[in-house]
């Protein structure tokens, strides 16, 4: 008897040894559901610090940037498809044409485009067909993009039967100087000499028979259609100076145009940039949205609102606290339960 029990001592203190390892304590357990219950933020919606050259590019020596771009989905839905690099030069696309980007200035929201089929002051580009693009905007991106009033349209070589002149056939109405600038002056551009056109300020509108020469803004007409209109070409001047410049030759020939956004997306992409996200759209909806990594949102990458939305990976955790609390609740000799949901 002695001897079989001094026998069964080891198997009894293996026994003892091992129990831990199969079966944790109590103590074992709790830690692990504590370790459970800390919650952990989904995959892709931790604090965001999107580079923000995932947007914002350059073309040339030109910053493409909010409300701009040149990949999809950024930027600001208004100006979607409207901006190409090619072979270095930025080129600007609408209806009437493309036009090359001189400057992008964010500071007073304002682009400088040049028409290389426009005339100038040097030289006059005109046929019967119309030469140039002139400016004619889509209806729905009307509100982002026009002509800065300041900018002046002169339309060379316009028939009679011009849209400009229906119902006023004597005194030529639309026809009229912009910022200080009209025919009167660029009459006397060097340019006029192969024309044969140089007529005193005075005449600039003569009744006799359709001006060579009418000096629209952007606001009379709403656009500039150089065939359509029934002109042979165009040129287009903007005045930025307080003082504007002496004489045509000291014109600013090109198309400045002025860029706004809705009220309803003032101050969005401040928000955005701040909280680590980079600006862009819906492709969809054109809605504006946050790109914050891995998820968007509608307002800021701090907004849990509409974060992406929990993956598998974070129900498990919430599943052993359930479990847990289902454990504990009935008693710690249903240790077993746990323990084979676990495997």
């Amino acid at each position: 008897m002695l001897l079989h029990t001094l026998v069964s001592i080891p198997s009894r203190v293996t026994t003892i040894a091992m129990a831990p390892l199969a079966r944790p304590s109590l103590a074992a357990l709790l830690a692990l559901c504590a370790f459970a219950a800390v919650e952990r933020p989904p995959a892709g919606v931790g604090a965001a610090n999107v580079p923000i050259t995932t947007c914002r590019s350059f073309c040339g020596n030109i910053t493409v940037d909010y409300p701009f771009a040149l990949r999809a989905g950024c930027g600001h839905a208004g100006f979607r498809e409207l901006l190409y690099c090619i072979n270095g030069a930025l080129m600007l696309h609408l209806p009437s044409g493309s036009y090359r980007v001189l400057d992008i200035d964010y500071a007073y929201r304002g682009l400088t485009l040049h028409d290389p089929a426009m005339s100038d002051c040097r030289a006059l580009d005109r046929s019967r067909g119309g030469r140039g693009n002139g400016f004619v905007v889509e209806p729905w991106r009307a509100p982002y993009l026009a002509p800065d009033p300041d900018n002046v349209f002169l339309l060379l070589g316009c028939r009679a039967s011009s849209p400009l002149f229906q119902g006023f056939p004597d005194r030529h109405l639309p026809c009229r100087n912009v910022s200080g600038m009209g025919c009167g002056e660029y009459y006397g551009c060097p340019a006029w000499d192969d024309y044969g056109g140089r007529r005193p300020s005075g005449a600039a509108y003569g009744a006799a028979a359709p001006p060579e020469c009418c000096a629209v803004s952007w606001d009379a007409i709403r656009a500039v259609n150089v065939s359509r209109l029934e002109c042979e070409g165009y040129s287009s001047a903007y005045s930025l100076a307080p003082v504007r410049a002496a004489g045509p030759a000291g014109w600013a020939y090109g198309i400045r145009v002025s860029w706004a956004l809705p009220e309803a997306n003032r101050g969005f992409c401040g928000a955005c940039r701040a909280t680590g996200g980079v600006c862009g759209h819906d492709g969809d909806s054109h809605g504006d949205l946050c790109l914050c990594g891995d998820w968007n949102s509608t307002s800021n990458c701090d907004s849990s609102a509409d974060a992406a939305r929990p993956n598998a990976a974070s129900a498990a955790p919430r599943a052993i606290v359930a479990l847990c609390l289902g454990v504990l609740a009935s008693g710690k000799h249903r240790e077993d339960i746990f323990f084979s949901f676990l495997g």
